[in-house]
């Protein structure tokens, strides 16, 4: 399927409403040459042949097609227009979809400002083409075929030389979209970069204050914003060369018209009155000529952000399931690493991984940065797949399980935390949206988070500002744990979790988790104070698992974690 299939597939629904439109918009266009038939009538029969009792009924009928044709005009246009938006609201809801549907390598690829861009300048692109473009088209064809039949019946002379000009327009017309297309595709990327520009900035605004760099953001922002109106004016240079060629096609087809149909009437050919009738069809000629640059443009429009949305979203997933994936609505909580290794674009993060893990146990995790403990655990999410070796939980390779019951019964906090513009409890209840308050207040208590909710104004109802502005790292984080206990997982993994409280609060959270049941948790930690009570200690070293076993296990080791407890508690036993 191509873009624009793609497109179409979104109005099939609509196409029964679409195709009356369309009826009218034939019904509204053959109205328009009754009104030049009266015109030339009233010339030839009232002012020339003097019947002026024919007068009253023309001008009646006049009036009443001119009522008709708008009213039809008006419904046609209603219609389009929602159609459109129902067409634009189903298909920003798909396209929303498979952004969600997308995995962590997709949007380690593409800019947040240009997903953003998809969703806003792209659509409503897109929508201005179904609710206006698609009608005008089809308006002004059947405008320019009608006048051209009824010059036909008037004379065929001067029907012919109106259609020597229509050449001249299309080709005109070809090379205005051959030469558009490329500055369209210019404008939509740009457009796209200022837009994650300004995203990112306002992200990290505190960033630009705490360095004092506003300065340097600003011009950098002026780059992109004069980039962006370097391609709307280059697309403009381009309208300016060919739409005074449509306007120039204009002039000459009426000067055509009148200079043969005046030669005509002289010559007794044709009477004055049928003069004035082709004058009246003169207009239904000329719109669709002066449009039709328009038109070019905004179809050139439409067809560049319809290509860049459907590039996005054609994009299929790398973590895939099974046609008929195994769920299971609670796991026990076995983990299994069999060799695991993982690579990106050629460079190892994980090589030949193996441990084994029972229900209930602990896991701590430590290594230095970039050591590859957060990838161990995306890797059992299922957030991305390994590239060598299996991963078991409960005896089932991770592959054949169903994503979301995966998922549902694996509570994180991560080292990133994100939390909503939403109330406290909000944020907590966010992957158990059923939860009763007490079961909300149960899990902030766990993470150690209901004292400092409480002194807080409206407590648990207290709104948090955009990725939890407004609270202090360390409170932020016994937010995210509250979340992940709250969803009563099975596996929990805590990334990092405590390295933003203080010894005191975390030797609380620890007691806390002690008494999470019969729960298999992952602890990942710089801190010893955060594994060492843990039943299994993995210590990471440039992706390999060099050393593994108890705290005591390893202090006798003398290795990489021996050295990182002398580092943290020099001498003391």
């Amino acid at each position: 399927m191509n873009a624009k299939k793609w497109f179409f597939s979104f109005l099939k629904e609509y196409r029964v409403r679409y195709a009356f439109a369309y009826l009218l918009a034939t019904l509204t266009a053959v109205g328009f040459i009754i009104n030049p038939i009266i015109s030339g009538t009233i010339i030839d029969r009232v002012v020339i042949g003097g019947d002026y009792a024919l007068l009253p009924r023309l001008i009646i009928i006049f009036v009443g097609v001119t009522v008709v044709r708008s009213s039809m005009r008006y419904s046609y246009i209603l219609i389009f227009e929602r159609a459109s938006q129902g067409m634009l609201f189903k298909m920003r809801d798909y396209v929303f979809r498979r952004l969600l549907e997308q995995d962590f390598s997709f949007y380690n690829k593409n800019r947040t400002g240009d997903l953003m861009s998809r969703q806003t300048g792209d659509m409503e692109a897109i929508r201005h083409f179904a609710a206006f473009t698609m009608y005008n088209v089809y308006d002004n064809v059947m405008l320019f075929i009608t006048a051209i039949v009824m010059i036909f019946i008037v004379d065929w002379r001067l029907a012919l030389c109106v259609l020597c000009i229509v050449p001249l327009t299309a080709l005109t017309c070809m090379k205005q979209l051959r030469a558009i297309r490329p500055a369209f595709q210019k404008i939509r990327e740009q457009f796209s970069r200022l837009t994650a520009f300004v995203q990112e900035n306002i992200g990290g605004n505190r960033v630009v204050k705490a360095f004092v760099r506003e300065d340097y953001e600003i011009e950098k922002f002026n780059r992109e914003n004069d980039a962006f109106r370097d391609a709307e004016i280059n697309a403009a240079l381009i309208w300016r060369k060919y739409v005074p060629l449509f306007e120039f096609f204009v002039a000459l087809t009426t000067i055509v018209l009148y200079l043969v149909g005046g030669i005509m009437v002289i010559g007794g050919q044709i009477s004055l009155g049928q003069l004035v009738m082709v004058n009246g069809y003169i207009w239904m000629i000329n719109n669709p000529l002066r449009m039709s640059g328009w038109l070019a443009n905004d179809y050139q429009r439409f067809v560049t952000s319809v290509e860049k949305i459907f590039s996005t979203i054609d994009v299929e997933p790398n973590i895939k399931e099974l046609s008929d994936p195994y769920a299971i609505p609670k796991l026990e909580g076995a983990v299994r690493f069999r060799d695991v290794s993982y690579s990106v674009e050629g460079e190892d993060v994980l090589k030949e991984v193996s441990f084994n893990v029972l229900p209930g146990q602990t896991v701590g995790i430590i290594g230095a940065t970039g050591s590859g403990k957060s990838t161990l655990m995306n890797l059992l999410c299922r957030f991305y797949d390994p590239s060598d070796g299996d991963i078991l939980i409960d005896r089932v390779n991770l592959k054949n399980y169903d994503l979301r019951s995966l998922r549902g019964n694996i509570g994180m906090a991560m080292q990133d935390v994100f939390l909503f513009s939403d109330t406290i409890e909000g944020n907590i209840a966010y992957g158990n949206p059923g939860a009763s308050f007490e079961e909300v207040k149960n899990a902030a208590i766990l993470a150690n988070a209901d004292d400092f909710i409480m002194k807080m104004p409206e407590q648990y109802d207290t709104i948090v500002g955009e990725r939890g502005v407004g609270l202090s790292g360390g409170q932020k984080q016994r937010i995210s744990l509250a979340r992940a206990l709250l969803k009563d997982p099975a596996i929990v993994i805590l990334d990092d979790t405590t390295s933003a409280v203080d010894m005191e609060t975390e030797a609380v959270i620890q007691d806390s988790l002690r008494h999470l049941g019969n729960r298999t948790a992952f602890f990942i930690a710089h801190r010893i104070s955060s594994v060492r009570d843990a039943d299994l200690i993995l210590v990471i070293e440039e992706g390999r698992v060099v050393e593994s076993g108890t705290h005591d296990e390893l202090i006798k080791e003398e290795g990489y974690y021996y050295k990182v407890f002398k580092h943290q508690y020099g001498d003391f036993n």
